[in-house]
């Protein structure tokens, strides 16, 4: 999730090799994306997103692969000793899982071991691991106006979760992983003068065409699914639209939409209003 550039950690270009440490914490940030492979074996419908994923690896797996990054967070940065921060944090993250849960109840939100954690740290930042580790800094905490936008921010981070993004963030970043290879062994037993200068141009079409759209279209998605899930907790998601244009006006710079991971802030603002007024009128 981004607020304004700042709210998600994905300052990082995605690559397309990685360790599994980087791979997970990219998985995390957003960071890590490639293409969708519809027509590719491994597909699943996904009823939260209405469209079919890639999905090569189960959320009890990835769930365990970021176990320690979980655990390093927690001993790296302390926990808020605020306890009307922890309040804020559990208490929305309760509601919100509760709701999600109503909206797609086979999806089995009930049996993750979620954990909602504010942390003593002043970056304005949240951020979520696959199995339901959701982590808030303190930083955010304090620029929100109410639990409305508390809930703004959980709903998005579980959204993430009800979509499965980090599955098939996973999924396509190994199809990613494997044309590259394939394509480089390619063109190393080709006698092309001009091999090193298409590898470079198929890297580029492979970082822009494809991994940096999709990382985009799972922010709309987690967006949308996070507004479901305020409504249903019964919180106001008029508010999540006033947190987004705050954040937008603290973002002094920000990149062009077609170089990053992330919607625009007016994009995206305007993608959530339109959910809303649909919403309010069903």
């Amino acid at each position: 999730m981004t607020a304004g550039r700042a709210v998600r950690p994905h300052g990082e270009r995605p690559t397309v090799r990685m360790t599994r440490r980087e791979l997970v914490q990219g998985l995390a940030s957003g960071a890590v994306v490639a293409f969708g492979g519809a027509a590719l074996g491994g597909c699943q419908q996904n009823p939260a997103l209405g469209r079919e994923q890639l999905v090569l690896v189960s959320d009890g797996a990835l769930a365990q692969l970021s176990a320690g990054v979980w655990n390093e967070a927690r001993a790296a940065t302390p926990e808020t000793r605020d306890r009307a921060a922890r309040a804020r944090v559990r208490r929305a993250g309760g509601r919100i899982v509760e709701a999600a849960h109503r909206f797609f109840p086979r999806r089995g939100l009930d049996a993750y071991d979620w954990e909602f954690v504010a942390f003593e740290d002043e970056q304005v930042n949240a951020w979520v691991l696959p199995g339901g580790k959701v982590g808030f800094y303190t930083g955010i905490l304090d620029i929100m106006d109410n639990d409305d936008q508390v809930a703004t921010v959980m709903g998005h981070e579980v959204g993430h979760v009800v979509g499965r993004h980090a599955a098939e963030r996973y999924s396509q970043q190994v199809l990613a992983q494997g044309m590259m290879v394939a394509a480089n062994v390619a063109l190393a037993s080709s006698d092309s003068r001009h091999s090193r200068e298409i590898a470079a141009v198929l890297g580029a079409g492979v970082t822009f065409g494809i991994v940096l759209p999709y990382s985009r279209r799972h922010e709309y998605e987690a967006d949308r699914l996070g507004v479901d899930f305020m409504l249903g907790a019964r919180y106001a998601a008029p508010e999540a639209l006033r947190f987004w244009e705050a954040m937008a006006e603290r973002s002094a710079r920000a990149p062009l939409e077609f170089m990053s991971t992330h919607p625009s802030d007016a994009n995206r603002i305007a993608a959530m209003h339109r959910h809303i007024a649909v919403r309010a009128a069903a």
